[in-house]
């Protein structure tokens, strides 16, 4: 089966853990780009990701350097944001006939997922979705281990 590993990261932290998935699972990898760049102030950033979220947002994105509905499973990775994935994934979903795939998600967060799991529940119909794997960050340094992150991966079939 072909596997690909699609992720949305801003600080970097979705990014890292991301390129661990695909290494270890020596799938392809890409990266959701938004066309507008977000602001490098922290404080403007979560106001504006804050309105965007709240507001259903989707952004405009590039496409991606492969398709993927060329592939059987997908691991896609989100920060969270105010509660749900980011408003980059949300352009990506809507993007891509969901039926029959197989799509593995984790979210890296500071200590919640939020309603991100139900929200890809619910945005991924017709695909079989386990359970969202929270990759914990604090400031930074990743706090999920790595057993735990190995094991998840490990589970993707």
């Amino acid at each position: 089966m072909k596997k690909l590993v699609v992720y949305y990261s801003f600080s970097g932290n979705t990014r890292s853990v991301a390129r661990k998935i695909a290494q270890a699972l020596e799938a392809d990898i890409a990266e959701i780009r938004t066309v507008k760049s977000y602001p490098d102030d922290y404080d403007v950033l979560v106001s504006l990701g804050k309105r965007e979220v709240e507001s259903g947002c989707i952004p405009q994105i590039y496409p991606l350097a492969v398709n993927a509905q060329d592939y059987d499973v997908i691991v896609l990775g989100t920060p969270v944001w105010w509660s749900t994935y980011a408003p980059a994934v949300k352009t990506f979903l809507k993007n891509v006939k969901w039926g029959g795939k197989r799509v593995y998600t984790f979210a890296t967060n500071g200590g919640s997922l939020g309603h991100t799991p139900s929200d890809f529940r619910k945005a991924l119909r017709g695909a079989t979705v386990p359970p969202t794997l929270s990759v914990r960050f604090d400031e930074g340094r990743q706090i999920t281990t790595e057993h735990e992150l190995n094991m998840w991966i490990m589970g993707i079939r």
